[in-house]
């Protein structure tokens, strides 16, 4: 094996290590995890908030066994694959030691650890967005037509994995036409290529289709909900803390691009860079959805860097410009990542807040980042659900009812009792409710915002109304959420239960 390729796999493991390693067992899997590891019980060609790879990679996670190990593993690979990716990115550009190393370290010490520790579909995002723009390099270098193929096909698994490739596809476009790439739409092979892209991501278009679009009401939720609360300035303040480490790395690619020659050509990543973050202030996106612009930045500024740094002197620095990033992220390490116990976090306070990690989407200020809120109070809850079923004679004929779909879905995962069958009227959890028997009792959970918490809506409907628990962790963003036992129905819960889903669906 070439000495690149073990020093390649070496940087692998790291990544693989990093990402267990910088979570402490005091956290849980977070709320959006339990979603998507419950599609595997529910494969379709598309869901409410996203399409469908995601509970492909769930469906594998099942099957060895659906464990935190295997919940972890995949966003790390697909993490590792985006190294791999910005590596080879290196080679095509003609590379060196000092651009390989300079690029991985910058790769591994980013926040790409903290997006590649969450089973969501960002993670593969990154990787979508990477290998096309190394794709679109190699046809640039090559003029192979092959690589509209690949690109085709790539653009189809970044969208069947996320829409947020879409961003791309419009920023490139523009970008092609303003360079000499633009002689691409000449090229028959293009649009052929663009066609197979189309015909892999029907499926999904046809299940978005028959259901009404949900995506586009998806997005107006997060936008009244979410985005509202978005700041366009601390948009683009969060991009200079992704890699702030390697921050200088991605500056010299654009540098390049503007007077090194041999990079001139390579002009069409650098217009795209702008058109998108252009679009993505515009519609006041979060932060992390321009994450996959960066990665391929490092590539073209190592490789910058590598031959302003090659004179007698200045060859000198090359040490420090790679140690550089490891140093200046080693700070990022204290605060970004879930490492501390909440204990600790509070303890150290100032430092989360200075960098606006304790301000949740709500707008507010609170004692952990929202994401580890996130990733407490489950097994609490999971565990005094299984007490309230265990209170039910009538298990067969009880419905477990919750308010959102991270209650419903850390209940699944983590309850003790098998096929627990926990659903709510949010997110894809409400195309999932059974209701071919009659329901004689429900078990409720509700958050601490509830507005009836004395279940006057539901008392006439059964004879005794209990409850039974709450989350008490009082670092959990669900504290508070209560635990209700609805016993003997005294009418048609079945028939309520549709005519509400019908409702909500109407509604959305």
């Amino acid at each position: 094996m070439k000495i690149r390729n073990l020093v390649l796999l070496g940087f692998i493991l790291l990544k693989f290590i990093l990402q267990y390693i910088l979570i402490d067992p005091v956290y849980e899997l977070h709320r959006d995890e339990f979603l998507h590891l419950d599609q595997a019980h529910h494969l379709a060609w598309g869901y409410t908030s996203v399409p469908p790879f995601t509970s492909w990679i769930s469906w594998i996670i099942l099957q060895l066994g659906n464990g935190v190990f295997w919940v972890k593993f995949f966003p790390a690979l697909f993490g590792a694959l985006t190294l791999v990716v910005v590596w080879k990115t290196i080679e095509e550009l003609k590379g060196g030691w000092f651009a390989l190393l300079l690029g991985a370290i910058s790769v591994v010490f980013s926040t790409l650890i903290r997006l590649n520790m969450l089973y969501q579909p960002n993670s593969p995002d990154i990787l979508a967005w990477t290998l096309l723009f190394f794709i679109i390099l190699k046809f640039i270098n090559s003029q192979d037509s092959k690589w509209l193929w690949y690109a085709g096909i790539t653009f189809a698994f970044g969208f069947l994995n996320k829409y947020n490739i879409a961003f791309l596809f419009i920023g490139l476009l523009p970008s092609i036409l303003i360079t000499e790439q633009r002689t691409i739409f000449r090229n028959k092979q293009f649009y052929y290529a663009m066609g197979l892209a189309a015909l892999l991501v029907l499926p999904n278009l046809i299940w978005q289709y028959v259901n009404g679009f949900p995506v586009f009401k998806h997005l107006d939720e997060l936008a009244r909900t979410q985005l509202v609360n978005v700041n366009r300035f601390d948009f683009l303040k969060e991009q200079l803390l992704f890699f702030m480490g390697s921050l200088f790395v991605i500056l010299s690619a654009f540098v390049a691009f503007i007077i090194y020659p041999p990079f001139r050509k390579y002009r069409i990543f650098g217009w795209s860079f702008l058109f998108i973050i252009g679009l993505f202030v515009y519609l006041k996106a979060k932060g992390y959805y321009a994450i996959g612009l960066y990665p391929i930045f490092l590539a073209f500024g190592a490789v910058y860097l590598e031959q302003i740094l090659s004179g007698k002197w200045l060859k000198y620095l090359r040490p420090v410009a790679i140690i550089l990033p490891l140093i200046l992220f080693l700070p990022i390490l204290q605060i970004a990542f879930p490492n501390r116990t909440p204990q600790e976090i509070r303890q150290h306070a100032q430092q989360y807040k200075d960098f606006g990690l304790l301000r949740w989407e709500d707008g507010k200020e609170h004692d952990l980042p929202q994401d580890f809120a996130d990733m407490q109070g489950w097994k609490e809850l999971a565990q005094k659900v299984d007490l309230a079923m265990a209170s039910i004679p009538d298990k067969e004929h009880t419905l477990l009812l919750c308010d959102n779909y991270g209650q419903a879905g850390a209940i699944n995962y983590y309850s003790a009792i098998k096929n627990i069958g926990a659903v709510s009227m949010n997110a894809d959890y409400i195309n999932w409710f059974r209701l071919d028997k009659e329901i004689r009792n429900v078990i409720l959970v509700q958050e601490a915002s509830d507005n009836d918490p004395e279940r006057n809506r539901e008392k006439p409907m059964f004879e005794t109304i209990e409850r039974v628990g709450e989350i008490t962790n009082p670092y959990a963003r669900e504290k508070g959420t209560s635990i209700y036992v609805l016993k003997n129905a005294k009418t048609d819960i079945n028939e309520i239960l549709r005519k509400e889903i019908a409702e909500r669906k109407s509604q959305k």
